[in-house]
């Protein structure tokens, strides 16, 4: 990870934040630069789980960046080359949807395409509480698009949301590695 350049984008699936974060130091402890990117609603939402600007403080500290939280900021990604790599995590069902029909509305979204300019990989730790229901079709589409690959994901509580998904994050170092050598990690549904 040492001088690896990480887009490290965070959409609102708010009650993940704390392992996002987890992952995110974990990344830049063994030498990554993270360039942070926050979706409109991550970037001005407060919650049960933490206020808007809680995330933007744990972000600086952690980074040592002010996120990326405008149009204007992410699109020179691509054309400037500034990250070898791209994560979305969590990436929520509004989200994925976008990105699979091409839909760059928000600064998260235009970052993946900007990214995608240069033939570069993406990285997205799904969380999204209609993951086998209406955003299967875009995971699906996601999954066979060239330079997109996936966190390793499982059902996070099958009892009371059994259409559910939510990225192992753990798995989130291992997955960019393989991503780097164009493989998507295995098993991806666990």
């Amino acid at each position: 990870m040492d001088g690896l350049r990480i887009g490290f984008a965070i959409s609102g699936s708010f009650c993940t934040f704390s392992r996002v974060l987890q992952e995110i130091r974990v990344l830049a402890d063994k030498g990554a630069q993270i360039i942070p990117i926050l979706s409109f609603n991550a970037a001005t939402i407060d919650t049960r789980f933490g206020t808007a600007r809680e995330l933007h403080e744990k972000l600086e500290e952690i980074t040592g960046r002010k996120p990326m939280e405008t149009l204007v900021e992410v699109e020179p990604i691509g054309p400037k080359a500034l990250l070898d790599i791209l994560v979305v995590a969590p990436c929520t069902g509004s989200t994925l949807g976008r990105i699979a029909n091409g839909i760059s509305d928000t600064p998260v979204t235009l970052a993946v395409k900007s990214h995608l300019r240069r033939d570069m990989p993406v990285v997205l730790g799904i969380s999204t509480n209609d993951a086998l229901g209406a955003s299967m079709r875009n995971i699906s589409l996601l999954k066979n698009t060239k330079q997109i690959f996936l966190v390793p994901f499982r059902q996070d509580d099958p009892l009371n949301k059994p259409n559910s998904l939510m990225a192992d994050f753990s798995l989130l170092e291992n997955t960019i590695k393989a991503a780097r050598e164009g493989i998507q990690l295995q098993p991806l549904f666990i």
